[in-house]
């Protein structure tokens, strides 16, 4: 049986096939890439803040009295024209202190024209006395009554005042808007009494609106900032917010820089503003309401030859993928000019016409030949990556392309339970 089986396999060995040598063959990865396009940009800074009003008054009682009539417009809420009567103050006392100040005034007046009378027929007899006679010039000033004269012009100005006065007092039982606005909260009502000096009611001017931006230290030279003591039409800003799920957007300009740092975040408060807020003006417009949490797209300066990509294909280190002459894949180090959001900004790294690859790779594929695609100007593309852009993942020593959508459904599966 041993002397069998060593026959056996002497034959098997004696005629086993030839072997023969296959080169691997290497299907190259397929990638879409980007020509870089150097442009000359506006980079956009963002900032959030309150929308504050530009004037805001506590409105006070002049005079007391009861208050006998209130606009219709007097409520919470309510907006009323410049000039326009908030409450009107019982006015029959003042009326009555008007009438008395014009009577006295009027006596005044008859008082200082008896004596310039009176002032008339001594400077008379005065000539008539002989001219020797010595007397002192208080006895002659006396004589002809100035001091009598004076007291009465006084007296003249002195219901002359009392008579503005009076008046001003009847004027200010009508309490007026004194500028266009916005009814915040009242503190009186129709039948009230009121004291001179008691708070009636608090407005907001809705002409113009402010809202105060925290800009960083870093950020500062991307803009184009009013300088110190200016203000006036600044760079234009985006403000936009949520509401109910939708994104509202309103214009406005950066009008003017606080002009110090705050000493605990180094940031700089930039105020920007925005005309007719409540949109009284301009039916149609969507109404931004005071204390709304806005976020501020600021546009800043111009900057010249920047290089602008989605921010997915920046990789740790400031690392970009970029296709060679060879169609080979190469690590490139790049240097930043500015990330945030969806997009990052290139200052140096890159040259014109170098392709970067869109497809995610990790790093083992550097150096990997790869067949392209497509190619599509990065001044062209998307800043927000496509759901369906490529991934290249590796199985079992193979390569393979997935689409997002399909790993994220791998994922889920090989999470779900059984």
């Amino acid at each position: 049986m041993l002397a069998c089986a060593t026959a056996i396999s002497v034959l098997l060995y004696l005629n086993r096939p030839t072997s023969e040598i296959v080169e691997p063959e290497y299907i190259p990865v397929t990638v879409d890439v980007a020509e870089v396009v150097k442009e000359n940009l506006h980079i956009n800074i963002q900032a959030q803040g309150t929308v504050t009003p530009l004037r805001q008054t506590a409105i006070l009682a002049e005079v007391k009295g009861r208050v006998v009539e209130a606009s219709p417009a007097f409520n919470v809420g309510g907006f009323v024209a410049q000039d326009e009567v908030l409450l009107r103050i019982d006015p029959r006392d003042y009326q009555t202190a008007l009438l008395r100040a014009q009577a006295a005034l009027e006596s005044a007046e008859s008082a200082l024209v008896q004596e310039k009378g009176r002032a008339e027929v001594a400077l008379r007899e005065w000539q008539k006395l002989p001219r020797g006679d010595q007397r002192s010039k208080e006895a002659r000033d006396l004589y002809l009554r100035k001091p009598q004269l004076e007291l009465a012009e006084a007296q003249l100005l002195a219901a002359r005042a009392d008579l503005n006065t009076a008046r001003d007092n009847l004027e200010r039982t009508i309490i007026r808007a004194p500028y266009q606005a916005l009814i915040r909260a009242k503190h009186s009502e129709l039948g009230q009494f009121v004291a001179a000096g008691s708070q009636v009611a608090d407005i907001i001017s809705v002409d113009y609106a402010e809202i105060r931006l925290s800009i960083p230290q870093s950020k500062l030279g991307y803009l184009n900032l009013p300088g110190l003591g200016e203000s006036g039409e600044g760079a234009p800003i985006d403000l936009f917010t949520d509401v109910a799920g939708e994104v509202r957007h309103w214009e406005a300009r950066l009008h003017r820089t606080e002009g110090t740092f705050d000493e605990r975040s180094r940031v700089l408060y930039a105020i920007a503003r925005i005309e007719d807020p409540y949109a009284l003006n301009s039916p149609g417009r969507e109404p931004l309401r005071i204390g709304t949490f806005v976020t501020a797209n600021i546009e800043g300066k111009e900057i010249q030859d920047v290089v602008r990509l989605p921010h997915h294909l920046l990789r740790a280190g400031n690392q970009v993928w970029i296709v060679d002459e060879s169609s080979r894949l190469r690590n490139r180090k790049v240097t930043l000019l500015r990330t945030g959001g969806d997009d990052v900004y290139i200052r140096s790294g890159l040259d014109e016409g170098d392709l970067v690859s869109l497809t995610v790779l990790d790093n083992s594929f550097d150096g990997a030949r790869v067949d392209v695609v497509s190619t599509t100007p990065s001044n062209q593309l998307e800043l927000k990556p496509s759901s369906e852009s490529p991934i290249i993942e590796s199985v079992s020593g193979e390569t393979r392309q997935i689409t997002r959508s399909e790993a994220s459904r791998s994922t889920q599966s090989e999470t779900e339970p059984g």
